[in-house]
């Protein structure tokens, strides 16, 4: 296929989402010009615009949803929303094999009869798997998050690489790089109160976050950071070592935190503290550290949480699911600590719909607060692009000259958002879309998606090797000894 040095891509509306055309902006007819990787040119599209890109670029201009465009008339206006890139905060890549699998349990239940026996049967399993798929199994597994995540308009994720997954970080590189997505992987590590066969030593955890940091510190659309799983199942000789090196590296830090009720009681009965309050007592909190969950909140941990500048990743849609209850959103957010929404893993979430997680993030606060007024759709569209890119320190989120080409185009074609005007459609994409309407993804000036077709995979292929894939495990976990070992419940 033709490498071309420009994309233009040119819609029915454009919310670029930018401080610099301004957060509510709703343009109709924009459009966006994307040189290599980065954004050149955003905004309101007209003929003048268009015949000079055309003049300027024509024989090396790619125009999205066109065969071919030999004058202006022919640059299709795409019946569409457009906007930045979807960015997920908080995710683990191995849950979509296990979509389905030890449904209305609690968190560490779940743990324990999905989790954990999936990638314990990975692992224990890995030879005849790899003669079976002719790859790592693990790699069948993370091909297949990668597909879920470009499917609803994720470019950009960080992905906590827990329990197993630790050892096979250089599979998750590889199916990054064959979809082209951007990830940030926490990598995990636990030495105490879980399943004994991956418990750490600090020192070789430390280690291991070194090597995998040198290994693809190369790699334009990788980061490495520190991801110790959770509070209760790392020692703090194990989180002030990991901590040291984020901050000696400058890098993030990720961590679960106060998920579920029965864990977060646990911990305040075993060790006498909050998590929240154990965290400042070890100096792990500041403004490079990541909390997701964090559902179970005293008013002094969100205290510490916004003295230490630290972050919160709000994911409603495993929240409710596994019974763990809501955080205090509101509050958190008259406070000023920053928040972004995301979705969890597959396993948990059941999907990777953000745009639906956007929308029951608000809707529970609503309701919850009997008060309609809060977190409008803007705020929540916000909160899966500007701020959760901001988190993460990225150079997307916003569509404007000089980010990364990270965008994505919503089809309103369909009859669930029509009728979609200028004065709606900010709204319409939080309240009608079902999440699955992303007809465009574009990642680093590439087309991932192009008119509901993944063209850097084989996508057939992955889903078929998943589907075979759940069907091993499920054989498997017939005659398979029941894992127990994830904290509270012990």
């Amino acid at each position: 296929m033709k490498k071309y040095s420009h994309t233009l891509i040119r819609a029915r509306f454009l919310l670029p989402l930018s401080d610099s055309l301004g957060r509510t902006a709703r343009i109709q007819n924009g459009y966006v010009l994307v040189r290599g990787n980065e954004i050149a040119e955003v905004g309101k599209y007209s003929t003048e615009i268009g015949e000079r890109i055309l003049a300027r670029w024509g024989k090396d201009l790619l125009v999205v949803g066109a065969t071919s465009v030999r004058n202006e008339a022919e640059i299709p206006m795409l019946d569409g929303a457009l906007l930045p890139g979807f960015v997920k905060a908080h995710g683990h890549d191995h849950e979509s094999v296990i979509i389905g699998i030890a449904k209305d349990e609690p968190l560490t239940h779940w743990l324990d009869h999905a989790v954990n026996p999936f990638t314990g049967f990975l692992e224990e399993k890995a030879p005849e798997l790899q003669a079976e798929f002719g790859c790592s199994p693990n790699l069948v597994a993370y091909r297949k998050a990668r597909l879920d995540d470009v499917s609803y308009g994720i470019t950009s994720s960080l992905t906590h690489h827990c329990n197993f997954n630790k050892y096979h970080t250089r599979e998750l590189v590889e199916a990054n790089h064959e979809t082209g997505t951007r990830l940030t992987i926490a990598v995990g590590s636990q030495d105490r109160n879980y399943d004994v066969r991956i418990l750490d030593r600090p020192e070789a955890a430390v280690q291991r976050i070194s090597d995998y940091a040198r290994e693809f510190a190369g790699y334009a659309r990788i980061s490495i950071i520190p991801g110790p799983d959770q509070f209760f199942s790392n020692s703090p000789e194990m989180l002030k070592g990991l901590k040291k090196w984020a901050r000696d590296n400058g890098t993030l830090i990720h961590i679960h935190s106060s998920e579920e009720p029965a864990t977060t009681k646990w911990f305040k009965e075993t060790y006498g503290m909050t998590e929240v309050e154990y965290a400042q007592s070890i100096g792990f909190l500041d403004a490079d550290t990541i909390l997701a969950h964090q559902v179970n909140s005293t008013e002094h941990d969100l205290e510490i949480i916004r003295d230490t500048k630290a972050m919160v990743v709000h994911n409603p849609l495993a929240n409710t699911i596994l019974g763990s209850g809501m955080p205090p959103l509101v509050r958190m957010i008259e406070m000023g600590i920053p928040l972004a929404i995301s979705t969890d893993g597959s396993g948990s979430a059941d999907n990777q719909n953000i745009i639906n997680a956007a929308r029951l993030a608000s809707q529970y606060q609503k309701a919850l607060h009997a008060n309609a007024r809060l977190l409008p759709a803007q705020k929540v569209l916000e909160m899966i692009t500007v701020e959760p890119a901001r988190m993460l320190k990225l150079n997307a989120g916003s569509l404007e000259p000089g980010k990364d080409a990270d965008l994505v185009l919503v089809d309103l074609r369909v009859p669930n958002l029509t009728p979609t005007r200028l004065d709606n459609v900010v709204e319409n994409l939080v309240w009608a879309a079902n999440g699955n309407e992303i007809r465009y993804t574009m990642a680093a000036g590439e087309l991932l998606l192009d008119d509901y077709r993944f063209r850097s995979v084989d996508a057939a292929r992955i889903m078929a090797d998943v589907q075979h894939l759940s069907e091993i495990f499920s054989d498997y976990s017939r005659t398979a000894p029941e894992v127990r070992g994830t904290g509270a419940h012990r």
